[in-house]
């Protein structure tokens, strides 16, 4: 699930950046540009988490639908979905020892170098507050560094080399104020963080050196409406490049940025007309918004939740010995049809339900929503209800399966991580397991879980009005082989 959420998140900024580069990078709007790239990271970061029903939908019923959905609807090997019981998963433990997630650590590992970065250069910006204030106002103040050529602004503070000329000095002066008043460093900050929890994630540092380029745009183009363009060209070739280098402050002597710099003041004012480019993040919104609810990893666990409490209601009435009517026997069909993926044919008419002197009538298998008596375990013989006895006979199967499945036997056959074995079996009229039957991703899982679950002991059968009756199961059997 994780995993699947990082590769959205790398996909949806990567497609933003496209979009940048493609069609908005060479434009004048400074400012609508260091918005987009403000916001779109964020965006990629809540997208995965929308899920929009409609859109979900919109393919519903439609061959062309196949290719949204990640998950099949789950194949019943020999049985009606409805009909089988979904024990809770067993989780096997190898005999291993500690194993430590190496995932996990190599995560924080990063995460903490990355802080500890973060603190490094919090701890050299710290140093120079220490130095005399030049000027201090309601908006800004100005720390002059002696013996430094340094020109750089961080939130409301402009730092100046002592070693600048006055001419220098003003016209710096000029830039870092664009970049106080318009909170530029606040913008830096976002991503400082973002690179600590995404570390690992290249397009956030991309995306923080194009907003960079893109304040000193907009510092550029404020700061050369006021003073001459030719002094101010000469000034940005002329100056000496030796400052530090924090990347959440603005620097006014960036080498990398100089020549994209003036390029940029030389050039002409984009047409207003251009700003409609801006429109087709529209359309990929909607293609990321499709994807998503498209998508949804949890819409099939939600889905299986859902009909588990239906049948659960329905069986719950049975129980307490309520007859059926028809409305709620076709309720009971389209819960089965919605199990197995398929629209379901209308529903028969449901059978009387058999007087005590009615008792001709013979059942083979019976859906376990609806069966009298469930099969019972031996140790559960003493427990009077349906209810108690599945708890039961869960917790049963549960010890007897992770006391005798041998995850060394198939060690070398499983992958490194999570493996699944599903199997499905019935219990038989006579109280035994058979027909059981598994899916796995290496034949040999297979094998073992057939083994296991056929060398469950005879059990008392299910009931139904007084008859015993088969009733099948299906049963999820989780272990690890080394890290996850």
């Amino acid at each position: 699930m994780m995993l699947h959420y990082i590769l959205q998140i790398l996909i949806f900024q990567l497609l933003f950046l496209v979009l940048y580069e493609l069609f908005l990078k060479r434009e004048t709007f400074f400012s609508s540009n260091r918005w987009y790239l403000l916001i779109t990271p964020l965006i990629s970061l809540l997208l995965p988490f929308v899920k929009l029903d409609f859109l979900g939908g919109f393919f519903e019923g439609t061959p062309a639908a196949s290719w949204s959905n990640v998950l099949l609807p789950e194949v019943y090997l020999g049985a009606e979905a409805g009909a089988v019981e979904t024990l809770p998963e067993v989780h096997l433990q190898e005999n291993q020892g500690f194993q430590p997630n190496w995932w996990l650590i190599a995560y924080f590992s990063g995460f903490i170098i990355s802080l500890i970065l973060l603190l490094r250069k919090s701890f050299s910006l710290w140093r120079l507050f220490r130095f005399k204030k030049k000027a201090e106002s309601r908006h800004f103040r100005l720390i002059e560094v002696p013996k430094s050529r340094v020109a750089f602004s961080f939130y409301k503070t402009v730092f100046l080399g002592a070693d600048l000329s006055e001419t220098e000095k003003q016209q710096i002066l000029l830039h870092e104020l664009v970049h106080v008043k318009q909170l530029h460093s606040l913008d830096l900050l976002l991503f400082e963080v973002l690179k600590i929890i995404f570390w690992f994630n290249p397009l956030v540092y991309i995306f923080q050196q194009k907003i960079a380029m893109q304040h000193e745009f907009l510092a550029d183009d404020k700061a050369s409406k006021t003073l001459e363009k030719k002094s101010y060209f000469e000034q940005l070739l002329n100056t000496a490049f030796n400052t530090q280098q924090i990347s959440f402050t603005n620097q006014f002597f960036n080498h990398s940025l100089i020549k994209k710099r003036i390029i940029m003041l030389q050039k002409s004012k984009s047409k207003s007309i251009a700003k409609f480019k801006f429109l087709i993040i529209v359309p990929l919104l909607a293609v990321m918004l499709m994807y998503v609810s498209c998508s949804d990893d949890s819409d099939g666990m939600n889905n299986e939740d859902s009909i588990s409490e239906k049948l659960a209601e329905i069986k719950e009435a049975v129980d307490n010995g309520k007859e059926l009517n028809e409305e709620e026997v076709k309720q009971l069909a389209e819960i089965m049809a919605e199990a197995k993926g398929f629209v379901p044919p209308t529903p028969p008419t449901p059978p009387e339900s058999p007087s005590k002197s009615e008792s001709s009538q013979t059942y083979e298998d019976v859906p376990y929503a609806v069966v009298d008596e469930v099969p019972v375990f031996s140790g559960c013989e003493d427990l009077g209800s349906n209810e108690e006895r599945k708890n039961c006979m869960t917790s049963k199967i549960t010890e007897f399966v992770s006391d005798n499945f041998n995850t060394d036997k198939v060690k070398e056959f499983a992958k490194p991580g999570v493996n699944r074995v599903i199997v499905q079996f019935k219990i038989d009229k006579t109280g035994k397991v058979v027909n059981a039957k598994a899916r796995a991703a290496e034949p040999e899982l297979e094998k073992e879980g057939i083994r296991v679950i056929s060398s469950i002991p005879d059990m008392e059968p299910g009931k139904q009005d007084g008859q015993n009756v088969g009733v099948m199961y299906s049963l999820p059997i989780v272990f690890q082989i080394g890290d996850e």
